[in-house]
């Protein structure tokens, strides 16, 4: 036992986070879209708060050595808003039993896939960025998985953009949720310490990152993550609807 939970969970986490965090290091995001429904299937008492902390971790990362690309502009109407709905999302994980969470993760996931791989344009503007900052305010409080509807608003941006802009946001908003849920009294300490003990395979993945942003294009890297994550949030939800 690790901190109250099984080895073999932790280190199923451990694989799990570390092809997360080699995914977003390489293409902007990835790590709640493959360690969510990984979490969800093993360890569901874990969420939302295990991958809420290291997506602040990897995304503080991110902020310090690619800032130069941030479009703050862009984040000052679109994190507002993430309040309103870090606001909600803290009443769903302080009144939905578990499985209700699960599905949600299994179905905000599904629904990052399906925008994805249409590649649906959206423009960035007044309008698209408050609403995605409510949106992705109550999934990322609720489930951990609060990046795709960003994402989906800078997907045509050029990495140098997208990566920096992700990342600015979601260590923000990460911030905000884990606040709001420390505040409502859902945070656990063993959690915590659990998130920083698994914290070093987020260095090892971005690190991993960095030659296959050169050496892989990006849309392999996509099709492959994307297969990964349909397959794990349909096993969750089977399994939370079961």
């Amino acid at each position: 036992m690790v901190l109250g939970v099984e080895t073999w969970v932790v280190a199923v986490l451990g694989v799990a986070l570390f092809v997360g965090a080699v995914v977003q290091g390489t293409v902007g995001l990835g790590l709640g879209l493959v360690g969510a429904p990984v979490t969800g299937l093993v360890a569901p008492e874990l969420l939302p708060e295990v991958i809420l902390w290291l997506a602040m971790l990897m995304a503080l990362q991110t902020m310090v050595t690619e800032h130069r690309g941030t479009d703050w502009r862009g984040l000052a109407l679109a994190l507002p808003p993430r309040v309103v709905g870090t606001a909600i999302g803290v009443w769903v994980v302080a009144t939905a039993p578990i499985e209700v969470i699960g599905v949600a993760v299994g179905l905000m996931v599904l629904l990052s896939v399906l925008l994805t791989v249409r590649t649906v344009t959206i423009p960035v503007n007044r309008v698209s960025l408050p609403i995605a900052g409510l949106v992705s305010g109550v999934a990322g409080t609720a489930t951990s998985i609060g990046g795709p509807p960003l994402a989906v608003l800078y997907q045509h941006h050029r990495p140098y953009v997208l990566r920096p802009t992700l990342a600015a946001y979601f260590a923000i908003g990460a911030a905000l949720s884990l606040v709001g849920l420390g505040i409502a009294g859902q945070l656990d300490v063993d959690t915590t310490l659990l998130a920083l003990l698994l914290s070093p395979v987020l260095a090892l993945g971005i690190v991993v990152s960095l030659p296959i942003r050169r050496r892989v294009p990006a849309r392999l890297i996509r099709t492959g993550v994307l297969t990964v994550c349909a397959a794990s949030s349909l096993a969750l939800l089977v399994r939370s609807l079961v």
